[in-house]
């Protein structure tokens, strides 16, 4: 039988255990002639008689009996089947992966996940701090978070984050023996702390831009880190200057600890965003959790919920 005949099946197992074309009508939300003509044609198709009618009832013929018998049970799974998906439309549930550098997922994701999580307790979410351009179709993940300027044309970008711009700070005990630069030229006399790159294993060349004007400076210096949590630390020990994420630093520049320099050669850049395959299809919870984190601004636009990690190319 042909699957669109599906539904005459539907209609006959209604009809026949309602045992009442008319019951079995407003059950399905048909009228009762539109019903009768549908089993009709059934009965038609298959060459027998399903039902044995009269004006006061209708009861399964033995064809029809043996066809409830069979058919109900698998009519019955699919409806249960369905009804599951409208529970997991209404009650979304499923595991959803997602790769992020440390400061993403500490500064950006997990301030956004920690609500959402707390409404909805059957999403699972498994969130990966990496530092590569991780093949999120190839690793099974089902999102990366990087920032904007990185991200394949090929995937969908969200932005999660506002715009970032990087700080150049020191802390007070070390300008009270070194001179604040003017200009990012300034920075090769000063003790510098190096950052290590995870990804390519070099050391980051610090990144000015004034105006449209692009300038990188190779720092010089006593220590070197692959962690910007240990940069942080360094600088507030006075061990020289570090350049990290604005919203890593800023606390400290409010309360004095840190200074902060250079602020007219560090232009804002494209924040963090969730990207993800375009052709891919998607459950409710991965698209609760999209809405959950895309970003819809700030009001004063500056970057809050400092945390460790890393920053402009530090992802």
């Amino acid at each position: 039988m042909a699957r669109a005949d599906i539904g005459d099946l539907v209609a006959f197992q209604a009809v026949a255990r309602e045992r009442n074309f008319t019951r079995a009508a407003a059950q399905l939300g048909v009228s009762q002639s539109a019903l009768s003509q549908t089993v009709r044609g059934l009965e038609e198709r298959l060459g027998l008689r399903l039902l044995t009618r009269t004006t006061r009832s209708v009861s399964p013929t033995q064809a029809g009996e043996r066809l409830l018998e069979t058919v109900g049970p698998h009519l019955d799974g699919i409806e249960a089947g369905l009804a599951a998906l409208t529970d997991l439309r209404d009650r979304p549930s499923g595991s959803v992966r997602i790769t992020a550098d440390g400061y993403a997922a500490g500064a950006v994701v997990w301030p956004a996940l920690a609500p959402f999580l707390r409404d909805y307790p059957d999403i699972k979410v498994e969130l990966v701090t990496d530092y590569v351009l991780t093949d999120i179709v190839a690793e099974r993940f089902d999102a990366g978070v990087r920032l904007g300027g990185i991200v394949a044309k090929d995937m969908v970008a969200v932005p999660i984050g506002p715009p970032m711009r990087m700080a150049v700070v020191g802390a007070p005990s070390y300008f009270a023996t070194w001179t604040k630069p003017r200009a990012p030229q300034d920075l090769v006399s000063h003790t510098c702390i190096n950052h290590r790159l995870p990804t390519l294993g070099g050391l980051y060349a610090w990144e000015f831009d004034e105006g449209g004007r692009e300038t990188r400076v190779r720092v010089e210096g006593q220590l070197t880190f692959n962690d910007a949590g240990m940069l942080l630390r360094a600088a507030l020990d006075g061990f020289g200057l570090a350049y990290l994420p604005e919203g890593m630093v800023m606390g400290h520049v409010d309360e004095g600890t840190l200074v902060q320099v250079l602020e007219r050669w560090c232009d804002p850049f494209p924040g963090y965003h969730l990207y993800y395959p375009s052709r891919r299809q998607h459950s409710p919870a991965f698209a609760l959790i999209v809405e959950a984190l895309r970003y819809r601004g700030l009001p004063n636009g500056r970057q809050t919920s400092p945390g460790p990690g890393s920053g402009r190319a530090f992802g």
